[in-house]
């Protein structure tokens, strides 16, 4: 068990509460340093040594807060903003309870982990419980769009750390945490052809429509099934009226991949793409965002040494490869013993059904706590 009082299920949900209930969208900084205000009086309140950074872009600040010790730290990293749009808490996804079910806009991901893993952290400070390590808690802004401001700090955190612990959703149907993620490439297409009257002299125009569709059947070849390669083609647009020949079309592309090596060869191909030939031009823009997380030797270790704290409060907690990326996929990239999907269980990602199952949270954030505590060697 791990020295720290964790508190019930019941009393962390009501906390919870609170935070779910402060709309965080990824576009609004503002209201995502709204939470982070709370969470930053809270922690300051115990003593943690702080530092903020001031967001930039539209998003929100990242904020860093450090626990003495000596060592390399344990670092703890969670986000703060959501899928979800300013209204949608009153909408359509009211905050509720119902059984063993709490449902509200982004519980699941991630504000559920990332207040385990601050309520972890403060409580530490609080009781005064000594740690192997120093720890090092981050909370993001942008992790939904790529973390392109958060991904900086959250690199010099890790560089030098003994263990990069991520309290993403754990991994359903059986609350697995997650020892190895595809990295995932982004991209634009966007193609310029020549406007014409479609009937009148149809000759003289250059579809850009068309030429996209061409260019989307040979993006959704570069899939790869067995491989582990992955492309998702959405969404897409073009053209003006029907009687126009349309000068202008585009998409965005998704990519996932297993290696490092894949991944550079997918991004050779989507970019190789770009080019201009029979009055059609087509840029493309983007690239690989978050590298492969590799299921490496001491991650595996370090699913042990979480599995066994697992038993101890009362769940199995087995492992699991997934598909998404997380800002786990940064840290294990830079050979720090990465292990993630340590939130709470449930389903619904950026689903309209989504929730946690409450009466996890005791459990699960006793685990994060005890990792937290004990990770040395």
């Amino acid at each position: 068990m791990p020295a720290t009082e964790i508190g019930t299920s019941e009393r962390l949900l009501a906390e919870l509460r609170g935070w779910v209930e402060h709309e965080t969208p990824t576009t609004d900084g503002a209201a995502v340093n709204g939470l982070l205000d709370r969470a930053e009086a809270e922690l300051r309140a115990v003593g943690a040594a702080l530092e903020r950074l001031p967001g930039r872009d539209g998003y929100g600040d990242t904020l860093v807060a450090r626990t003495p010790g000596q060592g390399a730290p344990v670092v703890v990293a969670g986000h703060l903003d959501t899928v979800w749009d300013h209204g949608t808490l009153a909408a359509s996804m009211p905050w509720k309870v119902a059984g063993a079910k709490a449902h509200g806009p982004g519980i699941y991901d991630m504000k559920a982990g990332s207040f385990l893993a601050f309520h972890a952290v403060r409580e530490i400070l609080r009781q005064k419980v000594a740690t192997k390590r120093p720890i090092i808690l981050l909370l993001t802004p942008d992790e939904e769009v790529g973390s392109p401001t958060s991904r900086a700090p959250i690199e010099r955190a890790a560089a030098g750390a003994r263990a990069v612990l991520i309290p993403e959703p754990a991994g359903a149907p059986h609350g697995a945490c997650v020892t190895a993620r595809k990295g995932v490439g982004r991209f634009v297409m966007r193609i310029h052809g020549v406007s014409a009257h479609a009937g009148g002299n149809w000759q003289d125009g250059r579809s850009a429509v068309v030429a996209l569709a061409r260019k989307i059947l040979e993006i959704h070849a570069l899939t790869d099934l067995a491989g582990g390669t992955t492309t998702n083609v959405a969404p897409i647009w073009g053209g003006t009226r029907p009687n126009v020949v349309p000068p202008e079309a585009g998409c965005e592309i998704d990519c996932r991949v297993t290696s490092i090596a894949e991944g550079e060869r997918i991004e050779r191909l989507i970019l190789g793409m770009a080019g201009e030939a029979e009055g059609i031009r087509i840029e493309v823009t983007g690239g690989m965002n978050r590298p492969p997380m590799v299921e490496t030797p001491e991650i595996t270790a370090l699913h042990e040494t979480a599995r066994g704290i697992a038993a101890r409060h009362g769940y199995d907690l087995p492992k699991m490869h997934r598909g998404g990326g997380s800002d786990g996929n940064f840290t294990a990239a830079m050979g720090v013993p990465t292990l993630d999907g340590l939130g709470c269980t449930g389903a619904g990602a950026h689903a309209p059904f989504e929730h946690i199952l409450w009466q996890d949270l005791a459990p699960r954030g006793s685990t994060l706590c005890e990792l937290l505590e004990t990770i040395d060697q």
